[in-house]
């Protein structure tokens, strides 16, 4: 057994307070990376502890005092080998993520939902977006929790979820049907717009591909490698999917409609390449960046220039 760890911990630890400080000394010790829903060792460990004891975030603090029977010890040691060992993502330990205040199941077929575009859906899209959407596409979906935190927020929209990975489509059927909304969001297995009708417009387009250049790919802590890489890597400069996004999009935007579009670190690559495109960069209140706004209106004469790459 690695000497990080050893049985002591399973005699010696008895409340959920000595895992937390045990979780958070080895986290600190092992040099983990946080990205996944969290920035510091402690709250990594309050996210790897609680779903793994079926206790729901934000417990009063006294819950620490609460003691441990032995089999819960032992689930939360394993968890724990497997974080610092490993390096798995601790989403993927607990099958549990947040995105937008909800709650998802998420495992290794899928990214780990920490999109900024929440911000953008908690405030309706405001001020850009012109109408109350009917349609709302939200493309390369993965887990489903854009497609579902959208329905959320605008529950008389119908709202289409798309995926290349009929993997990624399992799981977001999965939240789907957690969250009631099957009604509302239609999971659909498409290479960008290949299976949609010709002639389907719609008032909202949210689109997180894969943006991940060469290099950046290359320098990935660990914890990203157990990420499906098909929706991470996106080419030398990262806009591989992105240029086919946009030689597209106006087929499928409504005359109003707006196309939001994520495309992190890339940022740079995509104004060097389309300088005179007329996108709007969010600046976010609560950390993110890499995500532009453009309406129909002023992307559609450019469309030429994109169809013609």
């Amino acid at each position: 057994m690695d000497t990080l760890f050893n049985e002591e911990a399973l005699i010696e630890l008895h409340t959920i307070g000595d895992w937390l400080r045990y979780c958070v000394s080895h986290f600190q010790q092992a040099g983990l990376f946080y990205g996944h829903g969290t920035d510091n060792a402690w709250d990594e460990a309050v996210q790897l502890i609680l779903p793994l004891l079926h206790l729901p975030q934000g417990c009063p603090p006294q819950i620490q005092q609460a003691r441990l029977l032995s089999h819960e010890r032992q689930v939360l040691f394993d968890a724990l080998k497997i974080r610092v060992e490993q390096r798995i993502p601790t989403p993927y330990i607990t099958h549990t993520a947040w995105f937008g205040g909800y709650e998802f199941y998420v495992d290794e077929r899928v990214l780990i939902p920490r999109s900024p575009i929440a911000e953008l859906i908690e405030s309706r899209f405001a001020p850009w977006l012109a109408l109350e959407p009917k349609r709302i596409l939200d493309m390369c979906t993965g887990s489903g929790c854009i497609a579902i935190a959208l329905a959320h927020s605008f529950p008389d929209a119908e709202v289409d979820a798309l995926d290349i990975s009929r993997d990624a489509l399992d799981v977001a059927e999965i939240n789907i049907q957690n969250h009631g909304l099957e009604q509302q969001v239609t999971p659909i297995e498409s290479d960008l717009f290949s299976a949609l009708p010709k002639g389907d417009k719609y008032d909202l387009m949210v689109v997180n591909p894969p943006y991940v250049d060469e290099e950046d790919m290359s320098d990935l802590p660990q914890e990203f490698h157990h990420e499906p890489e098909l929706a991470l890597a996106s080419g030398f400069d990262g806009l591989d999917f992105t240029r086919r996004l946009l030689a597209q999009a106006c087929e499928f935007l409504s005359e109003e409609g707006l196309l939001v579009l994520e495309v992190g670190n890339s940022q740079i690559h995509m104004e060097q390449a389309y300088p005179e495109l007329p996108l709007t960069w969010i600046e976010f209140e609560h950390g993110g960046h890499g995500v532009c706004v453009i309406s129909y209106r002023d992307l559609e004469p450019f469309q030429s220039q994109f169809t013609n790459l």
